[in-house]
């Protein structure tokens, strides 16, 4: 194996399941070095070893590449290096951010953290035990442990649960939107299947009785030729009006137009444009006055948009032989740049309206649908001197009317693409959906318990602060001795009376001071104090210090160290 393959499967460990762009390693670099540097505290800096910085920078980058891979082991071991190296402390927060959401399990992840806080906690007390004591080790430990990984790791844990709750509620969403949606159109089908087999069963048998009849009527020696002509254009008309009958029952049951039996003798009717000038000569023939105009360079149309055009004329021509019979009618066509005006005009009725005419109401209704479906318009309305017209605009090319935003399904409902399907988008479903969690309880209880946790880490926190902050108030009357009453004590007094004259020295601020001055006398126990009235030099602090030995006052200094 080539030094490039070994460093390919090395990227791909460090990188685990997760996706590494290079901008991704870079970024993880760029962020290691800023956490570096913030944590190096400003005397390192100054005048700290620079083999000490550079090993610092590098164990954090380390650690920040290695945390997807090994999430437990880097924060543990983060806990380890933040107190022996400076500029090691920051990393802590994203070491435990990582391991809150990449840590499998609960057991894991308590056990992981509670290691990381045991391990903080002896590492402090090993490295600070000649300077405090290790009660207040644990004190500011525990403060740090809360702030810089605790609360990080609830956070990121409870953060990545969730998003991880709401994507499986939104995969089940999309498999129940699919299988809705496969239930609708099975639904669909049989409706169409059963209104297809009625309109086969009545109109079938309706429009076959008038095609006999006419054909019989048409060669009676009794009838003139006027009346066999008229007889002819009822015949046709209804053979025309089957075949189309059973196209339109093909695509209700199949989805596909019905073929063409090997004995039918008459073709269907083309339903297109080309189409329009068949239905004007039928009119003609049936004694209604039409005339057809068409301007502009013919261009071809959508299959939808040709279909369209047919049937306004169809049905303008069908509403002005019922509502103005005998009325001269006008059928445009004009090809514009951009889309086809067809335009149906009639006069005032030349004749009364006849009784009994059978109208649906919806013809209209239909056409300005099947308009807007395409992406086209239809207008209808009266004109002046009594007529009628019907207009209609149809773009050439098919535009769903869809893709100028969802239109409502058969339960009137909005349609969403899943999966490259369209399916059904009930919105209070998916609330619902939404609403349910795991166990059946739902996300507000989540977001409670969530928030829940974050309260109650800050309120500990807080709880600390204040409570380390009222310790320190409270025993600073034991911390410090005036100049006089450091006088007073002699060298060979008795301890007893020395402990009586001066304050107990019991408190964090002189914690560990003892130890910061000049060698103590063998075998002695000594009380640090502090000055109060030392402000000459805000860097130092001045001590008083007593040593004991055999129940006597041995030694008393005066010296300086560095504040805090």
């Amino acid at each position: 194996m080539d030094v490039t393959s070994k460093m390919r499967a090395g990227r791909a460990w460090l990188q685990g399941p997760e996706r590494w762009t290079r901008a991704a390693l870079l970024k993880d670099c760029a962020m290691a070095a800023v956490l570096a540097l913030l944590g190096m505290p400003l005397e390192e800096i100054e005048g700290g070893a620079w083999w000490r910085h550079t090993l610092s920078a590098v164990v954090v980058v380390l650690l920040t590449l290695l945390r997807r891979r090994l999430p437990a082991g880097t924060l543990v071991a983060g806990a380890v290096i933040s107190g022996v190296l400076p500029g090691a402390f920051l990393v802590t927060i994203l070491l435990a951010w990582s391991a809150g959401r990449r840590i499998v399990g609960v057991t894991r992840a308590v056990v992981a953290f509670t290691l990381t806080f045991a391990l903080e906690v002896g590492v402090a007390v090993v490295t600070e035990w000649s300077n405090t004591r290790p009660l207040w080790i644990a004190v500011f430990v525990t403060l740090a442990f809360l702030a810089t990984t605790l609360m990080p790791g609830l956070a990121s844990r409870y953060w990545y649960q969730r998003r991880t709750l709401l994507h499986a509620l939104q995969e089940r969403n999309a498999q129940l939107m699919r299988e809705r949606a496969m239930i609708a159109g099975q639904a669909r089908l049989r409706e169409r299947q059963r209104i297809a087999q009625d309109m086969h069963d009545s109109l079938g048998h309706q429009l076959a009785l008038i095609s006999v009849h006419t054909g019989a009527l048409e060669v009676d020696p009794a009838l003139t030729e006027r009346q066999r002509e008229a007889v002819g254009v009822l015949r046709q008309a209804s053979v025309g009006a089957m075949h189309e009958l059973r196209e339109v029952v093909g695509i209700l049951r199949d989805g596909v137009e019905a073929p063409v039996a090997a004995e039918d003798t008459v073709q269907p009717a083309a339903r297109g444009v080309a189409g329009i000038g068949g239905v004007v000569e039928a009119a003609r023939a049936a004694g209604t006055e039409v005339r057809l105009t068409v301007t502009g360079a013919t261009r071809p149309l959508a299959p939808a948009c040709d279909h369209a055009a047919y049937r306004i004329v169809q049905e303008a021509l069908t509403n002005a032989y019922k509502h103005a019979p005998g009325a001269a009618i006008t059928v445009e066509l004009r090809y514009e740049d951009d889309s086809l005006v067809v335009e149906i005009a009639n006069g005032p009725a030349a004749a009364e309206r006849p009784d009994g005419v059978v109208s649906g109401g919806q013809g209209l209704t239909g056409l300005r649908e099947r308009a807007r479906l395409v992406g086209g318009m239809v207008h209808a309305g009266p004109v002046e001197g009594g007529g009628f017209r019907v207009a209609g605009v149809l773009p050439y090319g098919a535009e769903p009317a869809g893709a100028q935003g969802p239109e409502p399904d058969d339960f009137g409902q909005l349609a969403v693409r899943v999966s490259g399907a369209t399916a059904p988008m009930d919105w209070a479903a998916v609330d619902r959906e939404l609403a349910v969690g795991r166990h059946g309880r739902s996300p507000g209880g989540g977001v409670a318990l969530g928030c829940g946790i974050a309260f109650a880490a800050a309120v500990l926190l807080l709880i600390a602060v204040v409570a380390l902050i009222a310790l320190m108030a409270s025993s600073a009357d034991e911390a410090y001795l005036t100049r006089e009453e450091y006088d007073r004590v002699q060298v060979g007094q008795s301890e007893k009376e020395v402990r009586k004259a001066v304050p107990s020295g019991d408190s964090i601020m002189t914690s560990g001071l003892d130890r910061k001055g000049p060698p103590k006398p063998a075998g002695a126990s000594c009380l640090a104090l502090l000055d109060p009235e030392d402000d000459t030099d805000l860097a130092k602090d001045r001590v008083f210090r007593f040593c004991f030995k055999d129940g006597k006052l041995v030694e008393k200094q005066t010296y300086e160290v560095d504040a805090g």
